[in-house]
């Protein structure tokens, strides 16, 4: 896949994981109050109501109840639309600052211009602008980096004979598509994309995805879906077609996932947590608007960096916690 200059220009070239749209955290469009004896009160803007989102908004709500903050939620849906409402909602409730989990690239620069419009500071966990002069700060995880390590995996374990892979992309957006760029990229000259098709974030999409790929291609070699859960589907449909041999890497690290390599299911996944993103956020929302209640108020870093790591059979232990309990 490739994309417009000026698109990834727009951007870091980093955003989180996002998940699959099962919905796990009850979580609907309007915004709900949590902690109401904060000295400060932030919103959350989530972006769907995935597993990733599910876990994201967990460790929201439990750091900023363990930093005595008040808390707004609110949830998109995938909706750039719905996205627009929930910040001007967030803005209306006199919110000290926001901090969102954007939809996708386009809905982001709205976001950002109206936050701005009304002195609310913005804090990102998806995707950082380019020029950062505009946000609060951002906690992102590099995604063409992410993409980059699992296509690592198979040029490795292709040891340079011809291989055919196939890709299951997410939605259309920021998350998946610096994901695949990066996975691309990162392929090796013996490894040809065959197909390349978005699952949605769907397991149900990403299972007829699967059906047509291995059937226009049943000696498809490896696949990289963008996330577990639509993994779990992929699996499923190559096993019933009898391609038990095609190799799958995606990303997440959840304990389902995680038991996956551990079986062979999926050949690696790279770990990212939600967790980790959820708590950097309102920590650094939190000290860099200079709560009266925080001694180290203005030295968290702008930008933090998410780290990765690729999680094969070999280094399981390694893998972070992904959602909080």
């Amino acid at each position: 896949m490739t994309f417009p200059a000026n698109t990834l220009r727009r951007l870091v070239a980093m955003a989180v994981a996002v998940g699959s749209t099962a919905v796990l955290s009850g979580c609907g469009n309007g915004a709900t109050t949590s902690g109401s004896s904060g000295s400060l009160t932030l919103g959350f803007v989530n972006g769907d109501t995935s597993e990733f989102a599910h876990c994201l908004q967990t460790a929201v709500e439990q750091e900023a109840k363990a930093q005595g903050v008040s808390l707004n939620t609110a949830n998109s849906q995938m909706d750039a639309g719905k996205e627009l409402n929930n910040i001007e909602d967030m803005i209306s409730r006199n919110v000290d600052a926001l901090v969102v989990q954007t939809v996708n690239i386009d809905s982001l620069e709205g976001d950002i211009t109206r936050a701005k419009a009304a002195n609310v500071p913005i804090y990102l966990t998806s995707v950082a602008t380019d020029d950062v002069t505009g946000i609060l700060g951002a906690a992102v995880v590099d995604l063409k980096k992410l993409g980059a390590l699992d296509a690592g995996w198979i040029a490795k374990d292709a040891a340079g004979k011809q291989a055919k892979v196939g890709i299951i992309a997410g939605s259309p957006g920021a998350a998946s598509d610096l994901m695949v760029s990066g996975f691309t990229q990162a392929l090796p000259g013996n490894a040809k994309v065959v197909a390349n098709q978005p699952g949605m974030f769907n397991p149900v999409k990403a299972q007829d995805v699967a059906e047509n790929m291995i059937e226009a291609h049943p000696d498809l070699d490896y696949a990289f879906v963008a996330n577990e859960e639509m993994a779990f589907a992929v699996r499923k449909v190559f096993d019933a077609a009898g391609a038990k041999g095609v190799k799958i890497v995606t990303e997440n690290g959840t304990d389902k996932g995680l038991a996956a390599v551990k079986d062979g299911r999926f050949s690696a996944t790279v770990a990212n947590s939600p967790k980790v993103i959820g708590e950097a956020a309102v920590k650094n929302t939190v000290v860099r608007i200079g709560d009266k209640n925080t001694a180290d108020k203005n030295t968290a870093d702008k930008i933090a960096r998410i780290p990765l790591t690729l999680i094969t059979k070999d280094n399981l232990d390694e893998a972070p916690q992904y959602c909080p309990k």
